[in-house]
């Protein structure tokens, strides 16, 4: 991040209208406030944040400093958008390790619905059950106090549960306050049992979902109503065999041709997220997602998601850096 430190001042008329103008995006007001908490910090807080190792990243950069540039040559939407993230996701913190982000999530292209996360290092799909940014963090505030309690023998263990805990004071006078559970029994109430299948999104291979509504191929269930493994196994068997492959993707596109863009949407996000590399993968994803975006008057993620495939071997994240002097 540069420029102004996390929280600081920030010029919220020009950093929603350049989101909006190049992303497509509205930001949320959750995640101003997420902003001004960060800047609310005392030392003691901070000590806690920067000891979770979570920092702001990818659009929050714009907070900081709303001028800056896309590397030459490179588009500035893919600034903090990792390998795998959908179109749908927009970086705003890093988790870090093995490639832990968050993202709020735009299914409609435009308004934000949540908060996504994942490990784009590492095996899981995307979770999407916070509902805000500071939701997100409280989170992550429960699942190190679960792992501290465990090891209270270690050293300084006691002064890092109590820094810890002032940091959910601060968040909690804000959000979540009603929520009197901590560590594993927080976690366990509002994050591990929180997957009930939701109408309306469709299941894809990544554990987002996908908001449409029309015929899929494979009859897909509702978001969280599959049987993930199976689903997962029968995807990947079929991304190995090319003839099954391309049958697939034609169907698709038969199936956007005429007016229904469901399969098209599902089988893009699928391949985009299991494209590991394959530039082949990657370009049927791409031509899946576009067309699909663009049927469903989703023209920004279509952006994005050409945006994305120019760059997706970019080998680090960050795109938007400082004018020059």
């Amino acid at each position: 991040m540069s420029g102004n430190r996390a929280g600081g001042p920030v010029d919220r008329a020009a950093v929603e209208e350049r989101v909006l103008r190049e992303w497509g995006f509205e930001l949320p007001d959750s995640l101003f406030r997420f902003w001004d908490f960060l800047g609310s910090l005392g030392p003691a807080e901070e000590r806690a944040r920067q000891d979770l190792m979570v920092s702001p990243a990818g659009i929050l950069d714009l907070f900081a400093d709303p001028g800056l540039l896309p590397r030459d040559g490179i588009d500035g939407r893919v600034h903090g958008r990792y390998y795998r993230d959908p179109p749908e996701f927009l970086t705003f913190l890093h988790g870090g390790s093995d490639g832990l982000h968050f993202g709020l999530w735009f299914d409609d292209g435009r308004t934000c619905t949540g908060v996504a996360s994942y490990y784009n290092n590492d095996g899981g799909d995307i979770d999407t059950h916070p509902a805000t940014p500071l939701e997100a963090l409280r989170s992550v505030i429960e699942l190190a106090w679960r792992d501290l309690a465990d090891d209270m023998q270690e050293e300084g263990t006691s002064g890092r549960l109590a820094d810890l805990g002032l940091l959910r004071d601060a968040l909690t006078a804000l959000e979540t306050g009603d929520r009197s559970e901590t560590g594993l029994a927080y976690s366990q109430a509002y994050a591990w049992n929180r997957r009930p299948v939701d109408p309306g999104r469709v299941t894809t291979l990544d554990g987002a979902g996908a908001r449409v509504s029309g015929e899929t191929a494979l009859g897909r269930p509702a978001h969280h109503g599959a049987d993930a493994y199976t689903f997962a196994t029968h995807l990947y068997a079929l991304f190995d065999d090319p003839a099954a492959l391309e049958a697939a993707v034609r169907e698709a596109r038969g199936r956007c041709a005429a007016g229904d863009p469901a399969e098209a949407l599902v089988l893009g996000r699928d391949l985009h997220w299991a494209s590991g590399g394959d530039p082949d993968r990657e370009a049927l994803a791409t031509e899946l997602l576009t067309t699909a975006y663009r049927a469903l008057g989703r023209p920004g993620l279509a952006e994005i998601a050409e945006a994305h495939h120019r760059h997706r071997s970019l080998p680090h994240v960050t795109v938007l850096e400082p004018r020059p002097a």
